[in-house]
């Protein structure tokens, strides 16, 4: 027995296994992507598997009971397509872009490799070896590493602070029933969504994940430990040519009524050339190359942050302008306060930006399987632009208040000398 939705272009069914399967039909393309996506990542990890989840995806690719590694790349690029994963702090996903003829065999490969992973041996040994060398190479990457300490400062001695990567001593002696195990846990017909777009018809897609991932085990889908976030201070004196810096603070999730105007917040504060840090910090004061912030939801919770790279010299100006524009984006009354023009300019490039997403097959796949995942139903797009319209000044006032009066996380790396201590960061922002 199946549930099933429908719609122009965009249908689901729920089969009776727990599976969700949902697509949508691009009539004016002449591919398709399709992809697994498991409601699954590093925060649903226990501290001494830490890193299971990026393993895993590696290994996936690695060979099935029936396909070699070298296989399983030949078949997709033998019929041009592209064959991906990715692991991130509450989900993996596993996808590939095909023509639209060659749909039936992008279902194949990806229900194989979920399915049917051999963990050969020596593939483990090799692939090993491969992740000790990506942990080595974000290791002596300043800009990449240093949110791995932001986000570890934020979320302290709980799964949604521990790094994506793992660690290299946990790499070191992870064991094949490590992930085993976990794939078996948390690869349920509950925990994934079937996703596909492109020229395509749901009925098709829908007989295709019965016949390839009816060997998922059926389980319902599992919650994740609750975040915890307390902040602090991170530092690290490094011999660098910049320091690098990420201040944060607690954010919204997906469902806070505040979620938009953190987004807009976000956009007009630090999200592009035209925003306020870019044009003060970089092209008035030429204080840095790059700067920008960002806003990253979780299921219950987030995180707001400001990253910049900068000389150790200039850092001693860096920090206090950063902290007086903060300021700024709070107040109601004076020169200083959001215009409605910055407003506008914000809205738009937020809306472009979904809009422009949509034109994405692979991008259509990820946010119907996310939405699903989050909300439980397909969010219609005009839904999600009539709640970007409806944000007034006022809404990102407030939220600006909300997200920058909250306790604050300082990561620092790199020649350190000009970087305040937390303590006055925090001072600076409650005066």
């Amino acid at each position: 027995m199946t549930d099933s939705t429908k719609s122009d272009t965009i249908n689901t069914t729920r089969l009776s296994n727990g599976l969700t399967i949902v697509t949508e039909r691009m009539d004016r393309v002449e591919t398709v992507s399709f992809g697994a996506y498991v409601a699954s990542g590093t925060r649903n990890e226990l501290a001494s598997e830490n890193g299971v989840s990026h393993f895993l995806e590696h290994m996936a690719f690695k060979g099935t009971e029936r396909r070699s590694a070298a296989l399983i790349a030949e078949e997709v690029e033998n019929v041009g397509g592209h064959i991906n994963a990715y692991t991130a702090r509450e989900q993996t996903a596993y996808y590939v872009k095909l023509l639209k003829e060659d749909l039936a065999l992008g279902a194949d490969i990806i229900g194989d490799i979920l399915t049917h992973s051999s963990f050969a041996a020596e593939e483990l040994e090799r692939e090993r070896g491969v992740i000790l060398q990506e942990i080595g190479q974000a290791n002596d990457t300043p800009d990449d590493i240093i949110f791995d300490h932001f986000q570890e400062t934020a979320f302290p001695s709980q799964p949604m602070g521990r790094p994506t990567l793992g660690t290299d001593s946990l790499i070191r002696g992870m064991k094949r029933d490590t992930l085993t195990d976990y794939m078996r846990a948390h690869y349920t017909t509950g925990n994934v969504v079937i996703a596909a777009a492109g020229n395509l018809h749901h009925e098709q897609v829908v007989d295709l994940a019965k016949q390839h991932f009816a060997d998922l085990p059926s389980a319902a889908l599992e919650k994740p430990e609750a975040g915890r976030y307390q902040g602090g201070e991170f530092r690290k004196e490094k011999e660098l040519d910049q320091v690098h810096v990420v201040l944060g603070f607690p954010s919204v999730g997906y469902g806070d009524r505040d979620y938009y105007g953190v987004l807009l917040l976000s956009t007009l504060l630090g999200g592009g050339m035209s925003s306020r840090l870019f044009q003060e910090i970089r092209e008035k004061r030429g204080l840095v190359y790059s700067i920008y912030s960002f806003n990253a939801p979780f299921l219950d919770g987030g995180l707001f942050g400001i990253y910049a790279g900068t000389g150790e010299d200039e850092a001693k100006e860096l920090v206090p302008v950063t902290l007086e524009e903060l300021r700024k984006v709070q107040l109601t009354t004076g020169s200083d306060v959001i215009r409605q023009d910055e407003l506008d300019r914000a809205r738009a490039q937020l809306k472009s930006s979904l809009l422009m997403s949509l034109e994405s097959t692979g991008s259509r796949c990820e946010q119907l399987a996310r939405q699903l995942q989050v909300f439980g139903r397909i969010i219609p797009t005009q839904e999600t632009v009539a709640k970007i319209n409806a944000v007034t000044l006022d809404d990102v006032r407030r939220a600006a208040a909300r997200v920058f009066r909250g306790s604050p996380t300082l990561t620092a790396l790199g020649p350190l000398s000009n970087i305040p201590r937390l303590g006055e960061v925090a001072d600076r922002l409650a005066a």
